[in-house]
């Protein structure tokens, strides 16, 4: 599971949002070089609100509805806010931590219409519409979920900084068919990093949801 063995599964997925991200990024920076909406969101494959965003002379508030554990967010951000400085700066949802802040650690996962997604690696304004679950959204009041659970169980953390990111990262795991074995588990967790080195623990705590049928 180390960041060494980083390839195909959720690293091929990373590799993809990191390039998308940037691309975004570096076409909201160039904004008062490059006006003309239209045409920046063809050279920069950036929807349409993103794009929108190329037409205003500052980096001004822009609205956003957004649905994050449940409940309708109506909200007023600039375009370059990125869904994890979001999520723990305006709206408080702290247990999405600030790893590396470039999508290689993992330590901001959440889920964004149930898939599994790098917070940093994506711009809030692109969210609109959507649905995103943090570590906050998992449990059922005060019934903790399956996952989280088992990791107690299995003592899959240590300092604890990673594990919210490696909950939701195993949560999905699950979900997309990719926990059958130990070795899946590996390969489809390789992006997350656990500067502790729990990776055998976290192992068994997801093969013991896998394997007593819990619904993730």
């Amino acid at each position: 599971m180390e960041q060494t063995e980083n390839q195909g599964g959720q690293s091929g997925q990373t590799d993809s949002s990191r390039r998308t991200f940037l691309k975004q990024s570096s076409a909201l920076a160039a904004l008062a070089m490059t006006p003309p909406a239209a045409l920046t969101a063809v050279d920069n494959g950036l929807d349409e609100r993103v794009a929108a965003a190329f037409e205003r002379p500052t980096f001004q508030q822009m609205p956003l509805q957004v649905t994050i554990n449940g409940k309708v967010q109506q909200l007023s951000i600039e375009p370059r806010v990125t869904l994890l400085d979001l999520l723990r700066e305006q709206l408080h949802l702290t247990g999405t931590k600030k790893g590396c802040d470039h999508g290689q650690c993992g330590a901001c996962t959440v889920h964004l219409d149930g898939q599994r997604v790098n917070a940093c690696l994506t711009l809030a304004l692109t969210t609109e519409g959507s649905e995103v679950t943090t570590i906050e959204g998992l449990a059922d009041g005060d019934r903790l979920h399956p996952m989280q659970e088992a990791f107690i169980k299995h003592d899959g953390f240590q300092c604890g900084y990673c594990t919210p990111g490696q909950i939701m990262s195993a949560v999905a795991c699950i979900r997309e068919g990719h926990a059958d074995n130990p070795d899946q588990i590996r390969e489809y967790m390789s992006g997350n990093i656990c500067r502790c080195g729990a990776y055998a623990n976290i192992v068994e705590a997801i093969m013991d949801v896998k394997e007593g049928g819990k619904k993730v």
